[in-house]
């Protein structure tokens, strides 16, 4: 028996934690899924097997899933926890490209995307599904592609780059309805996700998201200086999930709260 938990809908990608409580050391009935996915494993370990073979996969192993692919599973040593996540076809294509085949069962989770995946589950938590969620989960599937299928992940443009991200960053500024996310962004520039992450951090030195997150904290400290809007209205105008996505952004970056951001500029 599962049970899901859904952590983050987007129209391009969802991520979901997956509680299986199974107990079976044979082999499931086929089921062939219609969507690209990524599982990985929080706790315990099970077996599965597609037509390259079986394989085992636990949580120092993930596995990527291409739709039509029959697949069984058996759970010889009880139930585990996942994180899976299933990525529209327009986002796996920018990531992966075309005609993608997997040529190995399972993609390896070293220490840093173990860590990688975690921050995932935190960012879903913490509400910028558009920008942090999406960075990061672009950049998790990204490793796995380069891992096991046949077909080169969409490189970096070398000396276009610094043009990329002058572009990318106009739009910021403009606030253009592209910079709503960074898959809408990547696609106004006709990029991917993946390199225009990638190409960012390299160019400036940090991600796109804290970037932007940079100048949404700006922009909240004009509007504070104005001391013409609510903190609930402000984080909406800025496109925070809430107050309190607000409040953390700005303490991360200010080491204080909008209210005391606010009483600051207010005695300067």
């Amino acid at each position: 028996m599962q049970s899901f938990t859904r952590l983050v809908a987007h129209a391009d990608f969802t991520v979901d934690a997956v509680t299986c409580c199974d107990e079976h050391a044979g082999w499931s009935e086929a089921e062939s899924p219609q969507d690209y996915r990524m599982v990985l494993v929080r706790s315990g370990r099970f077996r599965r097997r597609t037509r390259s073979g079986a394989a085992e996969v636990d949580r120092l192993s993930a596995y990527l899933g291409i739709p039509g692919e029959p697949e069984h599973f058996a759970h010889p040593a009880g139930g585990d926890v996942c994180t899976a996540i299933t990525i529209g076809h327009s986002l796996w294509h920018a990531i992966a490209g075309d005609e993608v085949r997997t040529v190995a069962p399972t993609v390896c989770i070293d220490a840093r995307l173990d860590l990688e995946h975690r921050l995932l589950v935190a960012d879903a938590a913490d509400g910028d599904i558009d920008f942090a969620c999406a960075e990061r989960l672009s950049g998790l599937v990204s490793a796995a592609v380069r891992q096991i299928v046949d077909t080169a992940v969409p490189a970096a443009g070398g000396s276009r780059d610094c043009a990329l991200v002058a572009a990318a960053r106009a739009l910021l500024h403009d606030d253009h309805p592209a910079a709503a996310g960074l898959l809408p962004l990547a696609a106004e520039l006709s990029v991917s996700p993946y390199r225009l992450s990638r190409a960012f951090t390299r160019e400036t030195g940090v991600s796109l998201t804290r970037y932007r997150n940079r100048l949404r904290v700006s922009r909240a400290m004009d509007s504070l200086e104005r001391q013409d809007t609510g903190l609930a209205d402000l984080a909406a105008e800025l496109g925070f999930a809430d107050q309190a996505h607000l409040t953390r952004t700005m303490r991360a970056h200010l080491g204080h709260t909008p209210t005391a951001v606010k009483a600051l500029l207010r005695t300067a």
